[in-house]
């Protein structure tokens, strides 16, 4: 194997191992800006457009947006941002910055 490819196979192996130390976190927002039945669907297509989110669950009823995500690509402040930038500031009820098995 040339030593190029040996270049090449090395720096692709740093790229992907990164995603493999990469913990999914979960954090519970509460969005007490909806009313309607549009609001959780803004809400969850604005959280759902941020890199590295992995699922969303939002509901209308108790007005909170679950989401899991990689905090190797964003953190709680980057999702805040994106509901804010929809028209529906939130704020953290519960954040579990823990591996989830």
């Amino acid at each position: 194997m040339g030593n190029a490819m040996k270049y090449a196979i090395a720096i692709m192996s740093l790229f992907m191992s990164a995603s493999l130390f990469a913990d999914e976190q979960s954090v519970v927002l509460s969005v007490p800006g909806m009313k309607c039945p549009a609001c959780p669907i803004t809400v969850m297509v604005a959280i759902k457009r941020v890199k590295g989110v992995k699922s969303v669950n939002v509901s209308l009823e108790n007005k909170q947006a679950e989401v899991s995500y990689n905090d190797q690509l964003t953190d709680i402040s980057k999702l805040q941002v994106a509901t804010k930038n929809v028209g529906f500031p939130s704020q953290v009820i519960n954040d579990n910055s823990t591996t989830m098995d």
